[in-house]
């Protein structure tokens, strides 16, 4: 397989620990990845795990004088696909909403490729007519969605809102690459 750039997201859910399991995958079977994690994600599990597993720094900050353009357009010029795991209610209703308050949305805003999203939440939050609503916006938006799945949550309940398993997030992710032939990804690398 030849090699792809993958954005991985990361917001604050407690899924966020079964990211490190699907970047680690990735870049064992040679694709690149860069992690780019929330403010509240780094409350669940640290850029320093996600640093090592991937051999790069962890993007967190909308500004960042390393990367002039702004670390959103950089990020997104650069990458082939877009996958947020966990994607919290608060990530899904900012995406579908268009609203850009922290490098992440900004990037999914600016990002012309692919995007998979993996929803993750409590199991009543998951029912909620409002987050609905938004799943329907992102899918008619173009947004893939895997997951979520029932099981044990977190809060001690039963029933949908468990984030994909990371082997799955991960099949996903080389079929949506698979799908896109190499040389189409370079020269709309080359063109943006």
């Amino acid at each position: 397989m030849s090699q792809h750039h993958i954005l991985i997201g990361i917001t604050g859910g407690i899924a966020a620990f079964k990211t490190a399991a699907l970047a680690s995958r990735l870049v064992q079977d040679r694709f690149d990845v860069t992690v780019v994690m929330t403010e509240a994600a780094e409350k669940f599990v640290g850029a320093a795990t996600f640093a090592a597993l991937t051999g790069r720094r962890v993007a967190k900050e909308l500004f960042d004088d390393r990367l002039p353009l702004g670390a959103h357009i950089e990020l997104a010029r650069g990458a082939d696909l877009l996958c947020v795991a966990p994607a919290t209610a608060d990530f899904l209703a900012k995406a579908a909403q268009g609203r850009a308050d922290d490098l992440l949305s900004a990037l999914y805003l600016c990002f012309p490729g692919p995007t998979l999203f993996a929803p993750a939440m409590n199991v009543e939050m998951w029912a909620k007519p409002a987050v609905q609503r938004n799943i329907k916006q992102l899918t008619d938006d173009g947004v893939q969605l895997i997951g979520p799945e029932s099981g044990w949550l977190s809060c001690r309940e039963q029933g949908p809102g468990r984030m994909a398993d990371p082997d799955r997030i991960y099949d996903r992710v080389r079929e949506l690459c698979v799908q896109k032939p190499d040389d189409t990804a370079a020269s709309g690398r080359e063109q943006r």
